[in-house]
């Protein structure tokens, strides 16, 4: 009865537009737990993220993406356990056009965002990249492409993310701003350079400290979220496993005890840390 009266009251155009707004209202009522986004979650710390923000709460819902999530053995196996909490979207931060379906899929689907985590990233590819130790080894289309990969990518995910980014919820915690995390480098940082080398990776993930915190200067002006830079140390995945073996003893850590850490420091950030670089024990890095 209401639908007919309402009918009567207004055209089939203002009809479709009142019925479209009020679903996406209610869409976006039902989710009173945190929602939160980690890009990159294939493998590695991404899907670690994934994993830990279930398992920690009960109604956390969790969006994890990669470029193709029904080849992610990890992350299928995760979405078994998490059937209604888990959902899974293609996003391959080289292509624009996927980063925003993934936006307006998320947009429908769940109406906002509370934690959004950059955590993709490239170090080296076999016969495509390999870290310098020398700028003789040097070539434009490694810089192009880890440019691409760990500054560019993750920046375009909060422009296209940030319509979305509301204050409130979380896992276990009651945020009174909305977070973004990218995931940076001890070695993106200038003022902590001591021994060179790198040229590719360094230079990117300095990029993408720049990148982060002029965004954050722009956050701080319109919207309250914080958006911080996060350096997890030295960890025993697919990205570091070539080149551990200079790593100290007590240097590589484990995917569980690095990211316990990196969302200790996410539940605890405050408006007043927009801006910041933290390694995993909390301490601020040089930029």
């Amino acid at each position: 009865m209401k639908l007919l009266i309402l009918r009567t009251l207004v055209g089939p155009t203002r009809l479709r537009s009142t019925v479209h707004k009020a679903s996406i209202c209610s869409s976006a009522l039902q989710w009173e737990s945190g929602v939160s986004l980690v890009q990159g979650a294939s493998r590695g710390i991404g899907l670690e993220f994934a994993r830990q923000l279930l398992e920690r709460n009960e109604k956390e819902h969790v969006i994890a993406t990669c470029r193709n999530p029904d080849g992610a053995t990890g992350l299928l196996e995760l979405k078994r356990r998490f059937m209604e909490r888990l959902y899974l979207l293609p996003l391959d931060v080289t292509n624009e056009s996927t980063i925003e379906a993934s936006a307006n899929s998320i947009r429908e689907r769940y109406g906002r965002l509370n934690l959004l985590i950059n955590a993709s990233g490239v170090l080296s590819i076999p016969d495509v990249l390999q870290p310098e130790t020398t700028l003789t080894k040097v070539q434009k289309s490694s810089l192009m492409f880890a440019y691409e990969v760990n500054a560019v990518g993750p920046i375009l995910v909060i422009k296209h993310m940030w319509p979305l980014l509301k204050a409130g919820g979380g896992s276990g915690t009651e945020r009174d701003v909305a977070i973004v995390a990218n995931l940076s480098a001890r070695v993106g940082s200038i003022g902590d350079n001591r021994f060179g080398g790198w040229h590719s990776y360094r230079s990117s993930k300095s990029a993408l400290n720049q990148l982060t915190k002029t965004i954050s200067v722009e956050f701080a002006r319109k919207d309250p979220i914080a958006c911080i830079l996060l350096h997890p140390g030295t960890v025993d995945t697919d990205l570091s496993k070539p080149f551990q073996r200079n790593v100290p003893d007590g240097k590589l850590f484990t995917k569980e005890f690095s990211v316990q850490k990196l969302l200790g420091i996410i539940d605890n950030v405050k408006i007043r840390d927009n801006g910041k670089f933290f390694a995993w024990d909390g301490q601020e890095i040089p930029w």
